[in-house]
């Protein structure tokens, strides 16, 4: 495998610089501007058996070992962008000394296959995200995300466009049929496949208690006030079909997505028996 690394210590502000030197420990992998190297002697001892056992290959050992350097080199290149592509994520205050070192071999272990952009793009910021807060994604949610395809990726994300901050992140579903989930994917196909995938729990009816009863709630900076009646001590309002799971509000944090348009007044108009 290729000595060489996209990553140049050097060039990296100090959180960062941790975030390399920490995934290097982890994974066995030395990411410096030039590479330690042994002893004269060891090398040229390394390099006279090396010769030999060339020599003693055969022709389907050889390309056995020509796969295994290819690939070698792919997983390596994967990993050294989806690292580069983590980067402008990690925030200036991040603490990843504080990184769980089984947790960076896991990641790695099931993203170093990965070469499409997005999914790259998508393991990168859970990269980022656990280097700002170590602890915030468990080995069990990246294992869950490492069977998914990229088109699940997409849903999710699209579907996470439809989560309210009320306590936790929540999702209002009121209506499956409603034209504002279906022209956007969302529909009983769709979250029937997310919950499958352990990315929500799909119920045809649901409900949410809060108590004491919420000044507002939240939806993506917009937010909807609640109407303040001294003699109601709790409030139970229909939230629709859908919550996510563990693993799903663990994703959220990570899945880059945006509010759909006319949501906010969409939910406004269910929920004005409630506000002010």
């Amino acid at each position: 495998m290729s000595n060489s690394s996209l990553i140049n210590l050097g060039d990296l502000a100090k959180p960062v610089n941790t975030l390399v030197e920490k995934i290097s420990d982890a994974v066995g992998i030395l990411y410096e501007p030039h590479r330690i190297r042994n002893n004269a002697e060891a090398e040229a001892d390394a390099a006279i058996t090396k010769a030999q056992a060339e020599i003693d290959k055969t022709d389907l050992q050889q390309r056995a070992e020509q796969r295994r350097i290819v690939e070698d080199m792919r997983h390596q290149k994967n990993m050294d962008d989806i690292i580069a592509k983590a980067i402008p994520h990690v925030d200036e205050n991040a603490p990843p000394e504080n990184m769980d070192n089984d947790w960076i071999i896991n990641l790695f272990e099931k993203c170093r296959t990965v070469s499409d952009e997005e999914m790259q793009s998508l393991w990168a910021r859970v990269l980022a995200t656990e280097a700002n807060t170590p602890g915030t994604l468990s080995k069990r949610t990246v294992n869950r995300l490492s069977d998914f395809d990229k088109s699940d990726a997409e849903l999710f994300t699209t579907f996470c466009g439809f989560c309210w901050e009320i306590e936790n992140i929540t999702p209002l579903v009121f209506n499956i049929d409603a034209e504002i989930y279906n022209k956007h994917g969302i529909n009983i196909e769709t979250l029937n496949h997310l919950d499958t995938i352990g990315l929500i729990h799909f119920e045809r009816t649901a409900s949410l208690t809060l108590h004491p009863p919420p000044k507002a709630i939240s939806y993506y900076g917009k937010q909807l006030e609640f109407s303040t009646i001294a003699d109601i001590i709790y409030y139970t309002f229909y939230i629709g079909q859908a919550r996510l799971t563990t693993t799903g509000e663990e994703l959220f944090l990570i899945c880059g997505s945006q509010p759909v348009d006319g949501f906010y007044e969409y939910v406004k108009e269910q929920l004005r028996g409630y506000l002010l």
